[in-house]
Order: C-alpha cells, then sequence, then structure tokens
C-alpha cells in the first residue's frame, strides 16, 4: 500500500504538534519532512519527548528545493502573514497545501487586508477552497490549496448551518459568545497567557473585533446567499484545549423545537464529524477533547422565538489540525475517518 509523503511547516506550534499525534499513526502517510522556527536543527523527540520514536529531523532553515523534494503534500501550520511566503511557490509546483493559517479563508483580498496585512498573492484566493468538509466537501475533492477553518467559525458555522442552509434565520441578529481555552492562542509567549493569568481567571478578549469575526460572515452568508451580521464576543477560559460556542438567532417562522431538531438530524445524518445531541442535552468541552467532533445541543426560547444554540470543538483538533487531516483524507481519495476515528484519549 503505497503512501503519500507529507511536509509539515512550523511543527513546533501547538497545530504542528496536534498534527504529528494524528499523522503518526496514519496508514497512508509517510512523514519525510519537518520544519520550524527553531534555533538549530533538531531532532524531532528532542522538541516533543511524546515522539521520540520518529526518526525525523526538524529543520530551522526552510531549504526550498529540499523542501520541494522531500514531500507532495504540505501541511502549513504557521501563523497568519508567513504561509503566505510559502504558499505561491507551493503552488506553481503543483504541490497540495493544507494551509492552516487564515492566509487564503477569504474570498476577498481586501477583507483580509482589513484585518490582518497586505495580501502577496490574492490570485490564490479563487484557486483554494474553505477547507469545511462538512459544507465543501465536493469542493475539496481535487483541490491543490485547502484554507483550514478557524477555531471559533469552525464552531459557529457548523453549530447554524442546517437552519442557515434553508434560510429559516434572520441573518443580521446572530450573536455568539463563545469561550477557548489558553492553547488557541499559540505557543508564543505573552505576559497575559503566563499561568497566574489565565488560572482562576476568565476574560473577555476583541470584544466586535475579533479576527474570525468576518471569516463567520462570509460563510453564513453564503449559506444563506444574504449578507449576514454577527456580534462576537469571544473569552478566554483557564483550561488547555476546547471550545464552547453559545450562540443566538431569530427565527424567521414559528417552528417547534422538535421541528428544529429534526433539521439539524437530517443535515448531519451522514456526517461522522458532527454529533447532534438528544433535545435537553448540551455539549461540554471535555467531551470533544482530543477528538475531531463537532457536538451540537439545541433549545428554542419560545417568549421571544430565539433559538440558542450550543456547540463544542477541541481548538487543537476539528478546530485545526483534526480538521486539516479530515480535508487531507478527501484530497487523497482516502476514507475520511482515517487516523481521526481511533484518536487516543487524552489525559
Amino acid at each position: 500500500m503505497s503512501k503519500v509523503k507529507v511536509g509539515i511547516i512550523g511543527v513546533s506550534g501547538y497545530a504542528g504538534e496536534e498534527l504529528l499525534r494524528i499523522l503518526v499513526s496514519h496508514p497512508r502517510v509517510e512523514i519525510t519532512y519537518l520544519a520550524a522556527k527553531i534555533e538549530e536543527d533538531t531532532p524531532v523527540g528532542k522538541i516533543f519527548p511524546q515522539f521520540s520514536a520518529l526518526d525525523l529531523v526538524c529543520y530551522s532553515r526552510i531549504d526550498r528545493e529540499e523542501m520541494s523534494q522531500k514531500a507532495e503534500v504540505f501541511f502549513l501550520a504557521l501563523p497568519h502573514a508567513v504561509s503566505m511566503q510559502f504558499v505561491p511557490e507551493l503552488y506553481a509546483e503543483g504541490k497540495t497545501i493544507i494551509d492552516l493559517s487564515a492566509d487564503y479563508r477569504f474570498d476577498q483580498a481586501e477583507i483580509y487586508e482589513n484585518h490582518y496585512v497586505k495580501h502577496n498573492s490574492s490570485h490564490l484566493l479563487k484557486e483554494k477552497v474553505y477547507g469545511l468538509p462538512e459544507i465543501y466537501r465536493e469542493e475539496i475533492r481535487g483541490k491543490k490549496l485547502v484554507a483550514n477553518p478557524g477555531c471559533y467559525p469552525t464552531s459557529v458555522i457548523l453549530g447554524l448551518a442546517p437552519l442557515f442552509r434553508e434560510k429559516l434565520i434572520v441573518p443580521d441578529t446572530v450573536i455568539v459568545d463563545a469561550k477557548s481555552g489558553a492553547s488557541g492562542a499559540g505557543r508564543n509567549p505573552r505576559m497575559d497567557l503566563v499561568y497566574p493569568e489565565i488560572n482562576e481567571n476568565f476574560r473577555a478578549y476583541a470584544i466586535a473585533s475579533h479576527r474570525h469575526q468576518p471569516e463567520m460572515e462570509q460563510e453564513l452568508s453564503h449559506l444563506c446567499e444574504k449578507e449576514t451580521k454577527v456580534i462576537f464576543v469571544p473569552h478566554l477560559a483557564p483550561y488547555n484545549r476546547g471550545i464552547l460556542a453559545t450562540i443566538y438567532v431569530k427565527l424567521k417562522e414559528n417552528l417547534a423545537e422538535a421541528e428544529i431538531y429534526q433539521k439539524y438530524l437530517s443535515f448531519y445524518k451522514r456526517e461522522p464529524f458532527v454529533k447532534v445531541l438528544p433535545l435537553g442535552e448540551f455539549p461540554a468541552v471535555k467531551y470533544v477533547r482530543g477528538t475531531n467532533i463537532c457536538a451540537v445541543g439545541i433549545k428554542m426560547e419560545r417568549r421571544t422565538n430565539t433559538l440558542i444554540v450550543v456547540s463544542a470543538i477541541d481548538n487543537l483538533t476539528k478546530g485545526a489540525s483534526g480538521q486539516a487531516v479530515q480535508n487531507f483524507n478527501i484530497l487523497m481519495g482516502f476514507s475520511e475517518e482515517t487516523s481521526l476515528d481511533n484518536l487516543p484519549v487524552l489525559p
């Protein structure tokens, strides 16, 4: 059975580490290239002792020619604006790219530039596919550039997709209150992310200005074919990994809760990684930790005709690396659940 040669750029971050955790047990993957912003070339087992059995070196300096020769599929687990330094050349060489940054998620360069930096390869935006398999599975097949969604948008879009697709939501009334563990901010040290600042603390941040907000608006607008606005308030919670999103939307019609529930069951009936919980049950981050699952629960607030949706994901798995591997499986024609349906339980 032939294997696909895979490279991971940015392996020293949380998302890169999670990619290794998933891909080392993938039966159709041979990891042939690792690189990261580190001081010197280092065996990967010295960076992550749990991967000491891997006979691989993580390179500190990227040799473009060597990189291209060693792998055919590249996962880019890099900060925003850094992926753009590699994608155009890799794409021109015919490589398959799964980019975990925001660099290619938007349809329009202007939106990206309003929230990030000047885009250096906006011509590729029309070549990419937004890598949310539950919505764009058929579009993903055969593509060479997949823009892996952000973690918050994944939890929100999957929480709302069944009703937005049927245009049952008043699209300018979406309110999202979401909480993320500290790993969502990445591995780079920051004073507000050190343990004494996070432990026994809980705070909102980037209120109505988070860079994932326009990503949510873009994709929800596509689903209902009408401009959608989102009020988004993220919070930093004192745990390592996981997102819990509580979403409030107004319905156009007076639908019974049981009818809404059936729409969710129908929409996700063939989706291996979305679990619609029984009525009256709601997800918690503990129960999706280390999995590629998005768990969803709903409740109708009849007095105001407001639907409350609660969704939970692991921000490093379904919100990043697990979803990236799910996209990889689709691109390669493998079973979508390969290496994702038997992930080890995290302590």
